[in-house]
């Protein structure tokens, strides 16, 4: 017997506490028979001010994240999902690698995770070498996404932090804000825009930059769910999305 809605896959899904917008993206993008579990990060939705306050808001959900995943394992899902980004991209690509292989250990099944998954993204739209990056992160933030980015082998032209007041406060950046950050970095050298940041929901304004830039832009929950879905045999075509689940 196999779940009665979860049928094909049933996702276990980690995100902060604060994080209000990678749950109902994901959820948007769901193929019939497959359903996501979310179990939470707890922390505290403290202001950021400074690098030091982000810093401190990335060490607590380290030092929580095992506990979710725990909790969400008692589900019994087929694979897992980090439903968070800053964590992913954190000290470059070595450490991604290394958290992942943690992360794997202790869930007992597949991760999917955004830094990954943005790799994987832009390797399946071809020959790409230079992108800009949109974040909600402070400027230390930044500097990890531009690092990781780099130990990839891609060139960063630059990258754009709104530099959001506390981690909830990152799902009230407005679509506006999010549209005019794209016309911002879009560079006519820069061959592809990637948005870090699970809390800033970019998955509809990605997709209607993409087509009128006429150039990947890859907001970071469609990316990671695509790469999830993918990784598990998972090969539906979503449309609304982007290019990304439309196509690839």
């Amino acid at each position: 017997m196999t779940d009665s809605l979860g049928y094909r896959m049933k996702f276990g899904v980690i995100a902060p506490s604060t994080n209000t917008s990678v749950q109902p993206e994901f959820d948007d993008m769901r193929p019939v028979g497959v359903t996501n579990h979310f179990s939470r990060i707890i922390i505290p939705d403290d202001p950021v001010h400074s690098d030091e306050d982000f810093n401190e808001l990335v060490m607590r959900i380290r030092a929580e994240t095992m506990n979710a995943i725990d909790a969400v394992k008692t589900c019994s899902p087929g694979a897992m999902i980090m439903g968070m980004s800053a964590e992913t991209f954190w000290d470059g690509k070595e450490r991604a690698d290394t958290l992942k292989a943690q992360v794997e250990e202790r869930a007992g099944m597949p991760v999917a995770m955004g830094s990954d998954a943005c790799q994987a993204a832009l390797a399946k739209m071809g020959g790409i070498k230079r992108i800009a990056v949109i974040t909600p992160y402070m400027p230390i933030g930044d500097e990890q996404v531009r690092k990781f980015f780099t130990d990839c082998g891609y060139e960063v032209v630059t990258v754009k932090g709104l530099k959001c007041k506390s981690p909830m406060l990152i799902a009230h950046e407005s679509e506006q804000t999010l549209r005019d950050a794209i016309i911002e970095v879009n560079d006519p050298s820069v061959e592809a825009i990637i948005q870090a940041g699970t809390n800033l929901a970019m998955a509809r304004v990605g997709a209607i930059a993409e087509f009128w830039l006429d150039k990947p832009v890859i907001a970071i929950n469609t990316a990671t769910y695509w790469h999830a879905l993918r990784m598990n045999g998972i090969e539906d075509k979503i449309q609304g999305f982007g290019s990304l689940l439309s196509h690839h």
